[in-house]
């Protein structure tokens, strides 16, 4: 029986996104969303900002690169994997990051009032999960 490992985050891409393609030909989309959180504290607002390391796999990882761009908000849903690898010294490193089974794009602000219209609402783009990479 699995656990439970979800994750949900919303924020804004700090870069565009950056595709590649494993032997095998399956697409594979990066980016890195940042996230902010204000509180008080005493009287003076504070703002704290956290960064948090996306990869989107299949279909999904092209129509990411396709739409999302430096500064384009986006809500994620996906699953927190750890990586483990051995540096050149010999150290045990490890990276937590997000894979993306589910990434909803946030509308785009008004450039010009003719752009305004073109893009309501909030796309939605649903793709396969790394899992299911295997068969591509």
């Amino acid at each position: 029986m699995n656990n439970l490992n979800s994750i949900l985050l919303e924020g804004n891409l700090v870069r565009d996104p950056e595709i590649s393609y494993t032997p095998k030909g399956a697409p594979v989309c990066n980016f890195t969303v940042a996230c902010n959180r204000y509180y008080k504290q005493g009287e003076e607002l504070e703002e704290e900002v956290s960064y948090f390391d996306v990869t989107v796999w299949n279909r999904l990882a092209e129509v990411c690169k396709e739409y999302l761009a430096k500064g384009r908000g986006v809500r994620v849903v996906g699953r927190l994997k750890q990586d483990r690898w051995e540096d050149p010294e010999g150290k045990t490193r490890s990276k937590v990051h997000i894979v993306a089974e589910h990434v909803e794009f946030k509308p785009r602000p008004a450039e010009k009032p003719a752009v305004a219209g073109q893009e309501a609402g909030e796309a939605e783009a649903a793709g396969e999960t790394e899992d299911s990479r295997a068969s591509a």
